[in-house]
C-alpha cells in the first residue's frame, strides 16, 4: 500500500473517531426540574389572574351556599378546609390533567423527549409550576371562610405545608389521568370529575354523609390535607394528628408522582 493510501485511511480513521465522538451527560435531575419549572411558569403566568379568580371564586361561592345550611363547629371547619384545598384541586387536579391530555393528545411529548431531561424532572416541574398559583387563592378563601364562620386565623400559617403536599398529590393524580387518557376529550372529563369528588367529599361535612361514602373520602388524596386544615380551627389543636395526616398526605404525594411519572414515560415511548 502506497504512502499517500495509509495516510487517507488515518485520516479517515481519524475523521470518524473525531465524527463520533461522545454525547454530552444526561442533565442531572434538580437542575433540569428548575429549567422545566421555569419554563413552565412562564408559560402560565400569562393565565394567572383568570386561573386565580376562577378558583377561588369557586370555593367562595361555595362556601357563601354553604353558610346558609352550616352555622359553626366541626361542620363549619370542614367546609372552610374543604373549600380552601379545592381550590388546589381546581389546579393541580383538573388543569393539570387537560394539560397533559392536551401534550399527548397534540404530540408536545415528542418535544420533551427528544431533550436530555429525566422524565420525573418534567412531571415535577409542570406540576410544582400550577400548584405555585394556587396558594394565594387558598389563602384569600381561607381568610374569608374563617370571617364567613367566624373561625379563628392563628393556624392559618398551616397552610405553607398543607399546600404543596396536597398540591403535590393531586398533581401526580391529575397528572397521571391526563397521560393515561386514551384521548384529549377523556382527560379532561376524568380531571372534571376528579374535581367533582374534590368538591363532595372535601367540602361536605363527613358528620352528614353516609358511611360508605366516609370510605370513599379516606381515599382521596386531598383528604388528609384537608383534615389536617381543619384541626387547627380546634380550641386546642391535636398537633400530633395534623402531623399524621400531613405524613399521610406526603406519602401519597409521593406515591401519585411516581405514578405520573411511570405514565409519562409510557406516553412517551408511544
Amino acid at each position: 500500500m502506497s504512502t499517500t493510501a495509509v495516510g487517507t485511511a488515518a485520516g479517515t480513521s481519524a475523521a470518524g473517531t473525531t465524527a463520533v465522538g461522545v454525547l454530552a451527560p444526561r442533565a442531572r435531575l434538580l437542575p433540569a426540574l428548575a429549567a422545566v419549572y421555569r419554563a413552565q411558569l412562564s408559560r402560565a403566568r400569562v393565565s394567572r389572574i383568570p386561573l386565580l379568580f376562577v378558583a377561588t371564586f369557586q370555593s367562595v361561592g361555595i362556601m357563601i351556599l354553604m353558610r346558609g345550611v352550616v352555622d359553626g363547629g366541626s361542620e363549619a371547619r370542614a367546609v372552610v378546609a374543604g373549600s380552601s384545598v379545592l381550590v388546589v384541586a381546581f389546579v393541580a387536579l383538573n388543569l393539570l390533567a387537560q394539560y397533559f391530555g392536551q401534550l399527548r393528545a397534540g404530540g408536545g411529548l415528542d418535544h420533551y423527549a427528544t431533550l436530555p431531561v429525566p422524565p420525573a424532572s418534567v412531571v415535577l416541574g409542570a406540576a410544582a409550576a400550577y400548584a405555585s398559583f394556587t396558594l394565594p387563592g387558598t389563602l384569600v378563601t381561607a381568610v374569608f371562610g374563617c370571617l364567613l364562620f367566624g373561625l379563628p386565623m392563628g393556624g392559618l400559617w398551616i397552610l405553607a405545608a398543607v399546600v404543596p403536599l396536597a398540591g403535590a398529590a393531586l398533581a401526580g393524580l391529575g397528572a397521571a389521568l391526563g397521560l393515561l387518557a386514551p384521548r384529549q376529550e377523556l382527560a379532561t372529563l376524568a380531571g372534571q370529575l376528579g374535581m367533582s369528588a374534590a368538591l363532595l367529599l372535601g367540602v361536605l361535612p363527613p358528620e352528614r354523609m353516609p358511611e360508605v361514602i366516609v370510605w370513599a373520602r379516606d381515599l382521596l388524596p386531598s383528604t388528609y390535607g384537608v383534615e389536617a386544615f381543619a384541626r387547627t380551627f380546634a380550641p386546642h389543636p391535636d398537633w400530633a394528628a395534623v402531623g399524621l395526616d400531613l405524613g399521610v398526605c406526603g406519602v401519597v404525594g409521593v406515591l401519585s408522582l411516581a405514578a405520573a411519572t411511570w405514565a409519562y414515560r409510557r406516553a412517551a415511548v408511544r
